[in-house]
């Protein structure tokens, strides 16, 4: 069953037709149409226990990078070098690996905390006490596609709805006019749009692209917001009357999500021209913030913007955003070469992201999470590349309550399997929606004749993580 809170609302408009007081052509004027938003998927709802998080950011590293070359030192791979691994390797390889491939990059104790992280992260180093480091996450499925869907939606093998779009329908949005979830420049392959689909849910709570993962950031927009004064009223009335459409086409038939999703979205749109605009206009931040997300850099430039746009959201009320530096991570060749050029391109935003939440006032209840699919082998592959390996590796979150300077768990000596304190995906999203305040088992939707849930049958929440 789903949650009290999570009922279908009894909206005004039915009121009006079942109650023949013959104002049904009234039923979507601007009032009513307040009064929806009110009761829609994304109006604001109560969580179930205390929250330690209001909003979410997911840096997502697409195509996997290595944890063995990143936050994750491992001495004994640095030392065997060239040699044969110890242990048994996974059954199922992209293509075969050779032997241990030290990492190319030294790594060094940084913050208070002592974390080792390697130079390919000079800037987020400087951040590291403010990070809780997972070591231990591990996952089942060997592939890009259905690793991302995984780890966005918690199944690898069907459409289920994405992990924005569970947060969304759990609490609701803080801001009537902009979307609840947003995701720029995302991936259109590898499960594409699935990645950040409502699925059965209600359609208010599918995630609202900005650009593509095709187009760089600084042309990345919502089309069609170009507002002009001189038409809001015929606009205004062209919505009512197609309301009035609707509302016809849906009396008399028992209640449908899809039509009131749609509704939902047409006023949604109606609103963001006033908004959305002057949300994601990064220029006018001051040239102290611009430089410091890399923004005038050419390396750093577009990753920079997205997290630049990320912090404007999250600060106006979006509940979910996610930045997807893409399709750059997959180094089965040319490690060093690629994996230093990736790093560059995003480390210099990120840690200004994190200074600038840090700085506000937000990271205290903004979750930040960072991480790829899965991460890489210790063993090379082509001779200086590394394979997939979903079995250990590393995402790293920051703010919301975490043990700030942690690490939890650890892999094998080599890097290559979650030994210690394991986390699966289903726990970690657990975990997430643990700190947005929601129980992960009562989080459901009754679709298809069952209960579905982001965590399926499995998934605990990893208090070890908290402060």
């Amino acid at each position: 069953m789903r949650a009290p809170f999570l009922q279908r609302p009894f909206e005004r408009r039915e009121l009006l037709r079942t109650s023949c007081l013959g104002f049904g052509g009234l039923a979507l004027s601007s009032l009513l149409a307040r009064d929806a938003l009110a009761q829609s998927p994304s109006a604001v709802r109560v969580a179930h226990h205390a929250a330690r998080a209001k909003r979410m950011i997911f840096l997502f590293m697409h195509g996997g990078p290595s944890q063995v070359d990143t936050f994750d030192y491992k001495p004994l791979l640095q030392r065997d070098d060239g040699m044969p691994f110890p242990g048994e390797k996974p059954r199922i390889q992209f293509a075969k690996t050779g032997n241990l491939l030290a990492s190319p990059w030294k790594f060094a104790q940084h913050g208070q905390s002592g974390q080792w992280v390697s130079e390919l992260f000079p800037n987020v180093a400087r951040h590291v006490d403010k990070l809780c480091i997972v070591k231990s996450l591990h996952g089942t499925n060997e592939a890009h596609g259905g690793a991302l869907l995984a780890l966005h939606t918690g199944s690898d093998t069907f459409v289920r709805p994405s992990m924005g779009s569970w947060i969304l329908y759990g609490l609701g949005s803080e801001n009537e006019n902009l979307p609840g979830f947003v995701t720029i420049c995302p991936t259109l392959g590898h499960g594409g749009v699935n990645n950040w689909s409502s699925a059965f849910l209600p359609g208010a709570n599918q995630g609202t692209p900005i650009g593509h993962a095709g187009v760089p950031a600084r042309d990345a927009k919502l089309l069609h917001l170009a507002r002009s004064d001189a038409r809001m009223d015929l606009e205004r009335a062209e919505l009512d009357f197609l309301a009035t459409l609707n509302e016809a086409h849906r009396s008399g038939r028992e209640y449908d999500e899809a039509l009131a999703a749609r509704i939902a979205s047409f006023e949604l749109a109606y609103r963001m021209q006033a908004v959305a605009p002057e949300a994601l206009d990064v220029e006018s931040e001051s040239a102290a913030t611009r430089e410091l997300y890399g923004l005038g850099e050419p390396t750093t430039e577009n990753f920079g913007r997205q997290c630049l746009m990320a912090r404007r959201l999250v600060e106006r009320g979006v509940r979910f955003v996610q930045c997807t530096h893409s399709y750059k991570w997959d180094q089965h060749a040319n490690l060093k070469a690629d994996h230093a050029k990736n790093a560059r391109e995003v480390d210099l935003p990120i840690a200004g992201l994190l200074a600038d939440l840090d700085a506000r006032g937000l990271l205290e209840d903004t979750l930040v999470l960072w991480g790829g699919e899965f991460g890489r082998s210790p063993c090379a592959q082509d001779g200086n590349g590394r394979d997939h390996n979903p079995h250990g590796f590393t995402v790293w979150m920051a703010g919301a309550g975490l043990k700030a300077g942690h690490a939890h768990g650890a892999t094998d000596n080599y890097g290559w399997y979650a030994v210690e304190g394991k986390v699966h995906v289903h726990d970690l999203h657990a975990t997430i929606l643990d700190l947005f305040g929601l129980d992960h088992e009562r989080l459901t939707f009754r679709h298809a004749g069952r209960d579905f849930r982001l965590t399926d049958v499995a998934g605990r929440v990893v208090r070890e993580l908290y402060a």
